[in-house]
């Protein structure tokens, strides 16, 4: 039996919280239930708490750097969980995922050149392409049945009308799939076909329901490694977005080299103190709470499937393979965007994300569910859905 415990409901409020303290700004409301931005609604893993307070305690907060203790935890984490070897060398670090796509973007394409995205997906894929004046190609996902799929047939076309860089979800927000090795090592193979680079954002990849299972797409072949850019973090998996810790691992040297080279051009040097013990205290010592958390998530999918079945039978929740965000299609609501979220606000006090974030083509209709959060506060939330929907 765990040890650890989801139930606690935390005031959130007044601490500079995204979700919690911006929701007048972002929805133009303040008495409304957040169930947005992809942060939990939990505590960080108990040792890393510890170990920032024990840092604090230390008193002094001079400059601070990522040590081979930051590379050995980060490695050995990847090893276990993943079976993904890495070297040291292809480790370098960032504040955040977001960052990391911009400065590959500026790394390896040049203002004009073609990017493939494949939506309805992460929104700030099309932002870092667009406010870096490159092109986005869409490559757009298929739902076959109650599952989404690639469309290997029009990526492969795109590719060939002269794709530079693709940027990969895998984990997918917000369709929730796991893509299989198989699937993977398609992708990679069309990409050495077209000589594409491959930016892919694998910020989830520890949050993953059985019995699927997370593959580093540069896993799937050498020629994937060499040309592909991981990004990973702990920062969805225990919590702690706030500490801006992330690591870009790039096995392929000249690659790695160039790609450094521009976060140099913009400033970057290194995390920040609490990042880099954040990162190495969750990778360390936070696997038995990380499976006691996907224990609490599964249930919150269950209970959140088990509702909508119930309750409002309209709704189709796609199933997740992995994340902690429920993509859910209210298409048969025959209500337009502005309908669905007026009710959601006014009627149901409920603030979700939009599914038109994510493709204003391919995202109309649906809402994206963030779970992270106790039961309670999550069926308090679908209480308010069906107010809203019915």
């Amino acid at each position: 039996m765990s040890t650890y415990s989801f139930d606690q409901l935390i005031n959130r409020t007044g601490t500079q919280s995204v979700k919690w303290d911006k929701t007048d700004l972002v929805f133009g409301a303040k008495d409304v239930l957040p169930f947005w931005v992809a942060d939990m609604d939990f505590q960080a893993p108990p040792n890393v708490l510890q170990t920032i307070n024990e840092r604090v305690k230390h008193g002094i907060f001079g400059y601070t750097s990522p040590t081979e203790s930051t590379a050995n935890a980060l490695s050995s984490w990847v090893e276990k969980k993943h079976q993904w070897t890495i070297d040291h060398e292809w480790i370098t670090y960032s504040p955040g995922v977001v960052f990391a796509l911009s400065m590959a973007i500026q790394a390896f394409t040049e203002p004009g050149d073609s990017i493939l995205i494949q939506p309805p997906v992460y929104t700030p894929f099309f932002n870092m392409i667009k406010v870096n004046d490159r092109e986005v190609v869409e490559n757009p996902l298929k739902l076959a049945g109650d599952k989404y799929e690639i469309d290997f047939a029009d990526l492969e076309k795109k590719f060939a009308e002269g794709v530079k860089l693709m940027i990969l979800c895998s984990p997918h927000n917000p369709v929730g799939r796991v893509w299989t090795k198989e699937e993977l090592k398609k992708l990679a193979d069309l990409c050495e076909k077209y000589n594409v680079l491959i930016v892919s954002d694998e910020i989830h990849s520890d949050l993953i329901y059985q019995p699927y299972k997370h593959i580093p797409i540069s896993m799937v072949s050498e020629d994937a490694a060499n040309r592909t850019i991981t990004c990973m973090a702990p920062s969805k998996t225990f919590n702690i977005p706030g500490l801006q810790a992330s690591a870009i691992i790039i096995p392929n040297e000249k690659l790695r080299t160039q790609y450094v080279q521009q976060q140099q051009k913009q400033g970057f040097s290194n995390l920040n103190t609490f990042g880099i013990i954040g990162l190495e205290a969750a990778y360390s010592e936070g696997e038995e709470w990380l499976e006691a958390l996907l224990v609490y998530l599964k249930k919150n999918v269950d209970l959140v499937t088990r509702f909508i079945s119930e309750n409002l039978p309209e709704l189709r929740v796609v199933q997740p393979e992995g994340t902690y965000l429920l993509w859910i299609d209210c298409n048969k609501l025959h209500l337009s965007e502005e309908e669905l979220h007026e009710r959601l606000l006014e009627k149901g006090k409920i603030a979700v994300e939009k599914g038109e974030k994510y493709s204003s083509t391919y995202g109309k209709g649906f809402i994206r569910l963030n779970i992270g959060c106790s039961h309670e506060q999550l069926q308090e939330g679908l209480n308010r859905l069906k107010v809203a929907l019915t």
